[in-house]
């Protein structure tokens, strides 16, 4: 139960205020201190959700126990009350961090209103700092679960690339194997850009039907199509002021290449049914497993927005050409595994991570992850190299 202290050296005050405010306020349970000094004890032994004190008191005024209260604890919340109310007492309050000020005789109604106001402000506060605190550690698990794990000359060449093109608004087409870590690539550039800060939009082209790419895109007006019984925005509204991340863009339809190339031209987009036109403030990022020198020259990708893609081409390599990061990679997917499944730490032995570098990775890094997760399940306290021979078959 949270409580609220009553600081006021007359009790016959203090007893009438503990009356009144614990009837009105059922769920708090208060506490009286009979002086300054002894409220100033209290507040340093524990928080309240609410102080509320008198200013002319002995051994420690009001005004020197608000200062010194919210020296050591800045979140407290104070109301003070004074039969010898001026203006220059109720401005010095606020002035030095006060809700509220309230004269004597004091009007009940007004002292219950501000009391009340005080506490919903106080639990704003509190939620908005667990939000706070909540996002932070939401964002820390993103960053590991985005981070970029080994020392290979390959991966150098790729960070290097990732730290230069990060400042700059430039648009970058990622390219690779499926697996390599693509979209690992395209959240270190938005987390080290000016963009950080706004939002990064993934969309998956490949996953998409055709006929709704637009629409994902560019979003739409209700009635515009069939089963469109509402307006969407579309994803390149959604990043406005940040990044959008294109994932396999090859296998985008060209019906929406061309919507798409008209988008990186104006930056503005028209939602399907709508002649309205958006403007957009969006940074472009393209990932595709795809030869798009083929795929240009089959007509299946228009040639001006792969030029408008590839400002800075990315290459990520297979995990077979980076064989030296495996024993990084493990340890790192370890450490995510266990967290995730809260369980302890397993580690793998040398001859374990041999084995691993001994085998063939068409799946890449999202294979290797699988098969680490497969590993900590079924193998013994240590993974051993009989563990990988009796659980990885290839």
């Amino acid at each position: 139960m949270q409580k609220i202290l009553i600081v006021e050296d007359e009790k016959a005050i203090s007893g009438v205020l503990h009356s009144i405010l614990s009837d009105e306020l059922t769920d708090y349970e208060f506490v009286i201190a009979d002086d300054g000094l002894e409220g100033y004890k209290q507040i340093e032994k524990e928080d309240f959700a609410l102080v509320i004190s008198d200013i002319k008191m002995p051994k420690l005024s009001g005004t020197e126990l608000l200062k010194q209260s919210l020296a050591i604890k800045p979140e407290s919340t104070f109301i003070m009350i004074s039969g010898h109310a001026d203006i220059d007492s109720a401005v010095s309050c606020l002035k030095d961090g006060a809700y509220d000020f309230i004269s004597k005789p004091i009007d009940i109604n007004r002292l219950i209103t501000s009391v009340k106001n005080a506490l919903v402000k106080e639990t704003l506060k509190k939620e908005n700092k667990n939000l706070q605190t909540e996002n932070k550690t939401l964002k820390k698990k993103v960053n590991k679960k985005y981070q970029m794990i080994g020392e290979s000359v390959a991966l150098k060449k790729i960070q290097d690339m990732i730290e230069k093109v990060a400042v700059s608004d430039a648009r970058v087409l990622i390219t690779g194997p499926n697996g390599a870590g693509k979209e690992l690539v395209a959240h270190a550039i938005h987390n080290l850009s000016e963009r950080s800060r706004g939002p990064m939009v993934e969309v998956n082209c490949a996953a998409i039907p055709s006929e709704l790419i637009e629409s994902e895109l560019f979003g739409h007006v209700k009635g515009s199509f069939t089963g469109a019984i509402k307006d969407k925005q579309g994803k390149f509204e959604q990043a406005n002021g940040g990044t959008i991340f294109l994932d396999e863009i090859g296998d985008m339809s060209l019906i929406a290449q061309a919507k798409v190339l008209r988008a990186l031209q104006e930056s503005k987009v028209s939602p399907v049914g709508s002649d309205k036109e958006i403007k957009v403030d969006v940074r472009v990022l393209a990932a595709t497993n795809k030869n798009m020198q083929t795929e240009i020259e089959a007509g299946r990708f228009r040639e001006d927005l792969y030029h408008r893609l590839s400002v800075i081409e990315i290459y990520v390599p297979p995990l077979d050409e980076r064989k030296d990061d495996i024993s990084l990679l493990v340890s790192h997917f370890s450490g995510l595994i266990a967290d995730e499944h809260g369980t302890v730490l397993k580690k793998f032995d040398d001859s374990a991570i041999d084995a691993l570098k001994a085998l063939s990775w068409t799946g890449n890094i999202r294979e290797l992850r699988n098969v680490v997760e497969r590993l900590i399940i079924l193998g013994g306290a240590t993974v051993s190299e009989e563990d990988v021979a009796s659980f990885v078959r290839k």
